[in-house]
């Protein structure tokens, strides 16, 4: 029975070992919305009116905060998506 015993193990050591690397592969971002540049703000001509400033204002104000939610979000992911893979790899 002891005999038995030792191919058996040698046999279960050697199925567990591989010789292909595994890589594992950094996770794709969530979407396409986050990869999408910001867009350019809104300029002014020179003989706006004051009513073309403030509209042309409250626009670029919009995009801005737009943008700036979606670069956050970006960032959080991305740190958290770092530490796990990190914490995979090592």
């Amino acid at each position: 029975m002891k005999y038995l015993l030792i191919p058996l193990v040698c046999m279960s050591m050697i199925g567990c070992s591989t010789t292909v690397p595994v890589v594992s592969k950094f996770p794709e971002p969530p979407g396409k919305l986050v990869m999408e540049k910001c867009p350019q703000l809104n300029s002014l001509n020179i003989d706006a009116k004051l009513s073309d400033v403030s509209k042309t204002v409250t626009l670029n104000y919009t995009e801005y905060y737009t943008c700036a939610v979606k670069t956050d979000a970006w960032i959080e992911w991305y740190g958290k998506q770092k530490k796990i893979y990190e914490g995979v790899v090592k």
